[in-house]
């Protein structure tokens, strides 16, 4: 099938590109910050959506094995869930290092950064579990569709009540961080109107400076949007018995998501490009002037 083949070559992508993200904050001590390890969380999710995608591949056409094609199965919905819900958190704390600018730098948001992580990755291992534990629609291992077709959904072998559910978390994520950055916008537009207060007058600067946060912004939610809705309306209103192009027409977006994460949160980030410069070149001083940036730059 080309649509696997073309979800394998994703999956590789999205795999060597993370890895080197992970490799990147594991290697440098200065990225050890709450922001950091987030993007690091977020990084590590997409790794193993990566590797997941790889897995499933060689377990539907080298190694055939209905049980482990189901664990591969509920390894990709669990890493999945987990990329989104690392997307929630890295979110909230954005907001909250604007909202909360002069105490962002404390004890309490270490704790609330690592409190934040045991909630995405508990939450996204009970949803990978959940197609592991019998909530499936394999003869043997789960509910049997050959009997009860009703209970198929258009993401074999989940069942339709499980990417109901699955859908509905993702659609409630984004209608939350939707609102944060709504938030995020009027925050930074009042912070700019402040700051031009204060200067006796709007310079032209201030203006194309929110203007290019605002557009930033909806480009990082637009990107999002764009790659996970069309892939969660259709497994909710999608028939098993439609053509299964369909399916991959809407998944294949849905994993590249994974591959431009790192694009928007890690490469973007200076001090990221100062330590890949560091750890794949091997030179300590550059030509290249970084200056350290807060979770708040977007």
């Amino acid at each position: 099938n080309p649509w696997d083949v073309m979800l394998c070559v994703s999956g590789t992508a999205i795999a060597c590109e993370n890895a080197l993200v992970v490799a990147i904050i594991c290697y440098s001590p200065a990225l050890r910050t709450p922001m950091f390890v987030l993007v690091g969380s977020l990084a590590t999710a997409d790794l193993l959506a990566g590797l997941g995608l790889i897995l499933n591949f060689v377990f539907q056409y080298v190694i055939r094995s209905e049980t482990i094609s189901l664990l591969t199965v509920g390894f990709l919905v669990a890493s999945f869930a987990a990329s989104v819900s690392s997307l929630l958190a890295i979110t909230v704390d954005r907001y909250l290092s604007l909202y909360n600018a002069l105490t962002y730098y404390s004890e309490r948001t270490v704790t609330r950064t690592y409190i934040m992580l045991i909630l995405t990755w508990g939450a996204s291992i009970c949803y990978g579990l959940l197609p592991v534990m019998g909530w499936n629609c394999l003869p043997v291992l789960g509910w049997n569709c050959l009997h009860d077709r009703a209970a198929c959904s258009v993401v074999r072998p989940l069942t339709k009540s499980n990417v109901t559910l699955l859908s509905a978390s993702f659609f409630l994520i984004f209608l939350i961080m939707l609102h944060l950055y709504i938030e995020i916008c009027k925050i930074v537009c009042r912070h700019a109107h402040q700051i031009a207060l204060q200067q006796h007058f709007l310079t032209a600067s201030h203006y194309v400076a929110t203007k290019k946060g605002v557009a930033t912004l909806a480009i990082i939610l637009g990107t999002f949007g764009a790659s996970w809705l069309p892939f969660a309306i259709y497994c909710v209103v999608g028939d098993p018995d439609y053509p299964s192009v369909y399916t991959y027409a809407t998944l294949l977006p849905a994993t590249y998501n994974s591959m431009i994460n790192p694009i928007i949160y890690a490469y973007r980030n200076q001090e990221i490009q100062r330590s890949m410069w560091v750890l794949l070149c091997g030179c300590f001083q550059t030509k290249v002037s970084f200056r350290s940036r807060s979770p708040s730059d977007v």
